[in-house]
C-alpha cells in the first residue's frame, strides 16, 4: 500500500478512537445512582471574573458511594461554587459547612433510568454516525488517489479495511453503550 492510503487510513482510526473517546466522556456525565466526580465536569463558576472550570477551583471528590464533597481552595468561593452548581440544573442540592460542600446524589428512579437509558442510546447513535463520517471521508480520498492514479485493486482493498474499521468501532461502542446501560439500570 502507498503512504497516502496509509495516511488516510491512520487518519480515518484516528477519527474514529475520538468518536469512542468522546462517547465515554459524554457517558461519564451522566449519573448511575452513584457519585461520581466526573459528574460536575461541566460545571463552571465565576472566578475573578473568568469562567473556570470547578475542578481548577476546588478540590472535587467522593466521600462515599452517595455523596460527592468539594473542597475550594478559597472558602469565599463556597457561595459561588453553590451558585453554579444550582444554575447547572443536575438536580443536585449543596450542603456546605462553611468549608466543604457535599452533594447527596439520591438514588434513580424507574422513570429517570429510562430517561438516561434513552440519552445513552441517542449518544451511542451520534458515535455511530461519527464513524461511518469518517469511514465515508476514508472512502471518498481513496476515490480521489484513484484518479490520481492508485490501482484499483489497491482502493477495494483499502476500502475493505477501512469497512473493517467500522465495524470493529461500531462493536465498540455498543459495549461502551451496554455497558453504562447495565449501570443505568442497575439498582
Amino acid at each position: 500500500m502507498t503512504d497516502e492510503v496509509n495516511f488516510q487510513l491512520d487518519q480515518t482510526k484516528e477519527a474514529m478512537m475520538l468518536a469512542i473517546s468522546h462517547l465515554e466522556a459524554e457517558l461519564i456525565k451522566l449519573r448511575a445512582g452513584k457519585a461520581n466526580p466526573h459528574m460536575l465536569d461541566g460545571i463552571r463558576v465565576d472566578y475573578y471574573g473568568s469562567s473556570t472550570p470547578l475542578s481548577q477551583v476546588a478540590n472535587v471528590g467522593t466521600q462515599d458511594a452517595q455523596t460527592i464533597s468539594i473542597q475550594p481552595w478559597e472558602k469565599n468561593m463556597i457561595p459561588v461554587i453553590e451558585k453554579a452548581i444550582l444554575a447547572a440544573n443536575l438536580g443536585f442540592n449543596p450542603m456546605n459547612n462553611g468549608e466543604i460542600i457535599r452533594i447527596n446524589v439520591p438514588p434513580l428512579s424507574e422513570e429517570r433510568r429510562r430517561d438516561l437509558f434513552k440519552i445513552v442510546k441517542t449518544e451511542g447513535e451520534h458515535a455511530k454516525v461519527s464513524i461511518r463520517n469518517a469511514r465515508r471521508e476514508a472512502i471518498d480520498g481513496f476515490k480521489k488517489l484513484k484518479e490520481d492514479g492508485l490501482p484499483e485493486d489497491e482502493q477495494k482493498h483499502a476500502e475493505e479495511l477501512v469497512q473493517k474499521l467500522t465495524d470493529e468501532y461500531v462493536k465498540k461502542v455498543d459495549e461502551v453503550v451496554s455497558k453504562k446501560e447495565e449501570d443505568i439500570m442497575k439498582v
